[in-house]
């Protein structure tokens, strides 16, 4: 597969891309009073059953860079009936697979057609970027593409929907790479999937451009690489800054000092005048650009079970 090889600076502006952004904006984003979620989750589940039920799929070869080269499939959906009346449902596909997740006390279901893992070294965490192509569909149009990236692109997870990150994050990257002399780069052995969710893990009562409210989507996307996060650059990795354990580093349970900053964008995370990096040891051992709790030294000085790093009454400098 041959992709167009981007430089960072590019590739991270696109993170703010309309189609995976959860975030409110001015941008054609408008908001309806919100119905029970329960209730519709219970719509949105038949919905996608029922789909997957009256569905099957077809793989189609993307070309791009003006060559013959296969660049990678998508998936292209269509009802079973004359003549593709013998066709197996997607609900019926080996490679269909379910996951829950639990939010606001309902819980929802992801359907996931899973045609490669990924054979890379690294898996995303919920707060990490991930370079991806993607499409995004409605149930109710087979045809039509909402939005798509046919060159990679970075998204950055904290900020895309809910059933966008919490498929991705079960995935690989690319085994290996190319950097190819016409400026490609040819990946394989990448993560590649479909993901059908419901409103409740998308935009739920926002409308977005012309999709409607509480519209579940159909997300087909391959994974090429990962970058672990650390978005304030204080030398812990962004999903360990996710201090209650939901998975979720914007909440307010994750703001230690109860500033406007949650820990994961604040570089002093107890708001005690010593940097969040000088309150903690970090060392890559093996070098990898990937930092494992085995590979931090938190301190205690006062021995109240609190770390320093979220400890205002322990500031010591650790690393002079």
């Amino acid at each position: 597969m041959n992709v167009i090889k981007y430089s960072c600076a590019i590739v991270l502006a696109l993170v703010v891309l309309y189609a995976c952004k959860k975030d409110d904006d001015d941008n054609g984003g408008t908001v309806t009073p919100p119905k029970d979620r329960g209730e519709q989750q219970i719509i949105d589940d038949a919905a996608l059953q029922d789909y997957l039920r009256t569905h099957f799929y077809t793989m189609e070869d993307v070309l791009i860079n003006d060559d013959t080269t296969v660049e990678y499939q998508v998936v292209n959906f269509d009802t079973i009936a004359t003549p593709n009346e013998n066709e197996q449902s997607i609900l019926d596909s080996p490679l269909l697979a379910t996951k829950k997740i639990t939010r606001n006390d309902v819980e929802y279901t992801l359907y996931i057609l899973n045609f490669n893992k990924g054979e890379g070294t690294h898996q995303p965490t919920f707060a990490d970027s991930t370079l991806v192509t993607y499409r995004v569909k409605l149930l109710d149009t087979d045809d039509k593409v909402f939005d798509s990236a046919l060159n990679p692109v970075w998204f950055d997870l904290v900020s895309v929907v809910e059933g966008f990150r919490e498929s991705l994050v079960d995935y690989k990257g690319a085994s290996s790479f190319v950097e190819n002399s016409d400026g490609t780069v040819t990946y394989t052995g990448y993560g590649d999937l479909v993901v059908f969710m419901p409103s409740g893990l998308a935009y739920f009562n926002e409308k977005r451009g012309d999709i409607p409210a509480y519209s579940p989507l159909i997300f087909n996307i391959q994974l090429y690489k990962v970058n672990q996060a650390d978005h304030d650059r204080d030398g812990l990795p962004s999903y360990l800054e996710d201090i209650d354990g939901d998975r979720l580093v914007l909440d307010a349970d994750d703001n230690t000092d109860g500033n406007n900053a949650p820990n994961y964008v604040d570089n002093d995370d107890d708001g005690d005048g010593t940097l969040t990096k000088d309150e903690i040891t970090v060392n890559d051992s093996n070098n990898d650009g990937f930092i494992t709790l085995d590979e931090i030294t938190f301190y205690d000085d006062d021995g109240d079970g609190i770390k320093n790093h979220l400890d205002a009454d322990d500031r010591d400098l650790k690393n002079e």
